[in-house]
Formats: structure tokens, C-alpha cells, sequence
């Protein structure tokens, strides 16, 4: 299988469930951005150059460099290294990130992240421990 390929999400090798390692919401016990059904998956040791456009929600653990748009939810895994121009509804972040991001909804970086670049969203959350450099920019939804 090429690097542009994916594997069909039903048969793809990913966590059974790939929401599992990332922050709940404790009054329903869903992921901090709902349970979104993920369309693509860049695994652990895949590296991607290139676009990603998609509808749904992505995950990337590999790295990435280029841009990457969808209207769903972004997870970005703890060893993903991504350089890229992103464009997504959500955006949840343990990894490092380098470039522009452009959330409609909502931006959360967790403790291990590491982002070095521009933040666009209404509603933004950054723990304690991440390290950021850039600039941030935020409006309230229309």
C-alpha cells in the first residue's frame, strides 16, 4: 500500500477504540470532541507529504508535512510530528505541531503537546506542561 492509500477504517490497525487515550468529557464519558466516527489514520512510523482533505474526523500518530483540512476533529497523537497548514472543526493535540491552525470550534492542547505557530479558534485550552510559541487569535462563532 502506497503512502496516498488508506486502509479502509473498518480493517485499518488502529487502537479499538481511538479516542481511548485522549480526555473525556465526564458528564458523558465521551472524548473531549465527541465520538466521531475517524475517516483517515496516519499510523506510527508513516510519514506523509502532501494535502489531506477529508469530511470527518482524522488521526494522525506519524508525521506529517503539507496542509490538512477537514470539517471534523483533528488527534494529533503523542509522537506525531506535523508541519502544516491546518484548517479543521476541532483540534486535540498531544504531539508537536509547527505551522498555522485554523479550529472553527475548538482548540485543546494537552500537557506533552508542543506547538510553534499561529492559533485561530473561538474557544481555546492549554495545560499545563505544553510548550507553545506563537501567536493566538480568538473570536467568538458568528
Amino acid at each position: 500500500m502506497s503512502a496516498l492509500e488508506l486502509e479502509d477504517p473498518q480493517t485499518m490497525h488502529t487502537p479499538t477504540d481511538p479516542y481511548s487515550d485522549f480526555p473525556r468529557d465526564h458528564s458523558s464519558g465521551d472524548s473531549a470532541f465527541g465520538k466521531e466516527k475517524i475517516v483517515a489514520f496516519i499510523g506510527q512510523g508513516v510519514e506523509f507529504k502532501g494535502t489531506i482533505n477529508y469530511k470527518g474526523s482524522v488521526r494522525i500518530d506519524g508525521r506529517l508535512d503539507g496542509e490538512l483540512h477537514t470539517e471534523g476533529t483533528l488527534l494529533v497523537g503523542k509522537e506525531a510530528v506535523i508541519t502544516a497548514k491546518i484548517s479543521a472543526g476541532s483540534v486535540i493535540s498531544k504531539g508537536k505541531i509547527t505551522g498555522d491552525i485554523k479550529a472553527n470550534d475548538k482548540i485543546l492542547l494537552l500537557s506533552s503537546a508542543n506547538m510553534d505557530g499561529s492559533l485561530n479558534t473561538p474557544q481555546l485550552s492549554i495545560e499545563e506542561g505544553v510548550i507553545f510559541n506563537g501567536t493566538i487569535e480568538m473570536k467568538r462563532q458568528a
